[in-house]
């Protein structure tokens, strides 16, 4: 999550879109899959490995099932992999949400962060970005039947749900102290189903990631986004401070990801399914 700008209308659509959508899917080669072998960039060689941190509990954009990870930021970490040299048989990935995105560069215990991974002038003084490679919102998921919540600014006095060391907590604390009471937990998934309980009033995240969630077959009628964002969230690819030919070498890859048409493939593959509208590719840096 980035720090609030303007954000741009119309990026969600969720519920009545989503049929739509995916008719529209199903009649524009929605069934392309990502190139899984790219170009090498320059400079890279086949045969390396990588350690690559993604988040294991966003519908769509990263999600663990036993030994087995899918969404689009596992996509597009699979694919910039591949064009440094990398097979997917020798990336190792690790959990990275939160703080410990920055921790994991800081510390060598990743070589790319590749997890909703927004780009803020705080956190490139201590890491550098590739990218971006997607534009999302910040926004509020909500129960279906709460008409009172139209936006931030309508949460006086109630409970808003966030994971904390993102910048979706940064920017509520300090657009909204004292008038919202923020709750920090570990996970989306659990600031979701706190939601769902009635233990907190809102949850807020980027839009496409609370997107997903929406579409889930549990709460799949019983939440809804808003579509009212209020933030502008560049992610990018995080690589250890100072690793500027690292840095050159994913953007090299990311170019081509767009290029190929792959991006888009695999944005139709995971993001595609849960009704959000799929934005146009980001120009990167």
């Amino acid at each position: 999550m980035d720090a609030a700008r303007t954000a741009r209308p119309g990026r969600v659509a969720v519920a009545a879109a989503s049929t739509a959508l995916l008719a529209a899917l199903g009649g524009c080669g929605g069934t392309a899959e990502p190139n899984a072998s790219p170009s090498l960039v320059p400079g890279a060689s086949s045969g390396g490995r990588l350690t690559i941190g993604i988040p294991v509990d966003e519908p769509g954009i990263g999600m663990k099932d036993g030994d087995t990870y899918t969404g689009f930021d596992v996509e597009t970490a699979t694919y910039v992999a591949a064009a440094l040299g990398v097979p997917s048989a020798n990336i190792t990935w690790v959990e990275a949400e939160g703080d410990q995105r920055q921790q994991l560069l800081q510390s060598g215990g990743a070589d790319l962060i590749v997890s909703t991974f927004s780009i803020t002038d705080e956190r490139t003084q201590v890491v550098d970005f590739a990218g971006p490679y997607f534009d999302a919102s910040q926004d509020l998921l909500v129960r279906r039947n709460e008409e009172d919540i139209t936006g931030p600014d309508t949460l006086r006095g109630r409970t808003l749900c966030t994971v904390s060391g993102t910048t979706s907590a940064d920017n509520v604390l300090s657009r909204y102290k004292g008038r919202i009471t923020l709750v920090e937990k570990p996970r989306y998934s659990e600031c979701v189903a706190a939601l769902a309980s009635s233990d907190v009033d809102a949850v807020t995240t980027d839009d496409v990631i609370l997107a997903g969630f929406a579409a889930q077959p549990q709460y799949k009628g019983r939440l809804r986004v808003l579509g009212k964002g209020f933030s502008t969230e560049r992610y990018g690819i995080g690589v250890k401070k100072g690793d500027s030919q690292r840095v050159e070498q994913v953007n090299a890859a990311l170019k081509e990801y767009v290029s190929d048409g792959s991006w888009e493939a695999a944005l139709r593959k995971t993001v595609g399914p849960s009704g959000y509208s799929l934005p146009d590719p980001p120009t990167i840096d």
